[in-house]
């Protein structure tokens, strides 16, 4: 009898002792990737509930997560009593025990106002933020189509340009010129640092004996619709200030805040929404281009197996998770507003999780 009351004890015991030596490395490995993934889908989330809100002018409101605390409580308890005299047929001894578990987080939300928006979202965004991506295997015709508003001269779309709201084609030319050279391997992007600053260049490869005829025409045709000087190897990008110079290329590049309204501009929208003023007709496309940035679709009700929707004025904006294009391209926008945040003096989301 004592023997059986004793291994109940221990039990109770080990268990409660196993509960809260576990509890915290095992919450770590699940709620290190659950809370991150969690942060993901809602900044996805939050920019579609933007770019839509800036098709129908309604005024951003930039809501970030700063803080995350997880406080679980995970008790234990056992005991066992011995009864040394048992009435005949009666129990020898008996073991209690409770377990109980709570989860009760707390997120912390901190608006984005004054200077720290003004950089992150109202500022035209740094080419030597940017530009560096294509080095890193960011398509360069979609980099530029997302963040610049002219190259050289030439126009991207804007929903508020007026007849020139579509760009010039030849923007989207060079577009695809660009992208060619880069998947030749023809064209790089450099990144260089020194004590006045950050710069970014454009590398031309020279021409070489064997070169596919189709390559150095690609090449010419950059310099042409650029300006530049034949036989240069390198190009700086340079502000888009209203001077020229035929080894420079200008870029006027676009803010955070105009980078998701022309993302807005090419997305579908009800026809009757367009047509009682509460936002424009869709931009067209122009130059050979075929599909908007980002395919966003709307209807009554999105499929459950969309990769990002929300609701907005009694439709739900959402994007297909079979559109990989739509899709990755989503992806670069959020890397660019991540990056676009780098210089607030705010620090990132902290996640506490007390396990006791």
């Amino acid at each position: 009898m004592q023997r059986i009351a004793l291994f109940l004890l221990v039990a109770g015991l080990a268990l409660t002792q196993s509960g809260c030596l576990s509890l915290g490395p095992h919450r770590l490995k699940a709620d290190q990737v659950d809370y991150a993934r969690a942060l993901g889908d809602a900044k996805k989330r939050e920019i579609l509930a933007t770019v839509v809100g800036l098709r129908f002018a309604d005024a951003p409101a930039v809501l970030d997560v700063s803080q995350i605390i997880a406080a679980y409580t995970f008790d234990v308890t056992g005991g066992a009593t011995l009864n040394s005299r048992p009435d005949p047929g009666g129990p020898l001894g008996e073991a209690t025990g409770t377990v109980s578990y709570s989860n009760h987080p707390t997120f912390t939300f901190t608006p984005a106002t004054g200077e720290s928006y003004a950089t992150a979202y109202i500022r035209p965004l740094a080419p030597a933020l940017v530009l560096p991506l294509a080095e890193g295997g960011v398509p360069i015709d979609l980099l530029l189509r997302i963040t610049a508003q002219s190259v050289g001269g030439l126009q991207n779309g804007a929903l508020l340009a007026g007849p020139s709201g579509s760009g010039t084609p030849e923007f989207f030319e060079l577009l695809q010129v660009l992208r060619r050279l880069q998947l030749s391997g023809d064209i790089t992007v450099q990144y260089r640092a020194d004590p006045k600053g950050n710069h970014v260049s454009l590398i031309i490869a020279p021409d070489h004996a064997g070169a596919a005829a189709d390559v150095a025409a690609d090449k010419e045709r950059v310099r042409h619709l650029l300006g530049l000087a034949a036989r240069a190897k390198a190009y700086d990008f340079v502000t888009a200030d209203g001077t020229t110079s035929s080894g420079a290329i200008p870029l006027a590049t676009r803010s955070v805040l105009a980078i998701l309204s022309a993302l807005g501009a090419e997305i579908e929208v009800p026809p009757e929404e367009v047509a009682n003023g509460a936002t424009k007709a869709t931009i067209g496309l122009v130059g050979g281009e075929t599909r908007p940035i980002i395919i966003v679709h709307v209807s009554p009700k999105a499929p459950r197996s969309a990769y990002v929707a929300i609701p907005y004025r009694g439709s739900e904006y959402w994007i297909d998770d079979a559109d990989f294009d739509s899709k990755y391209a989503f992806t670069v926008v959020q890397e660019l507003m991540a990056l676009a945040q780098t210089t607030d003096t705010s620090k990132a989301p902290i996640v506490t999780i007390p396990a006791n």
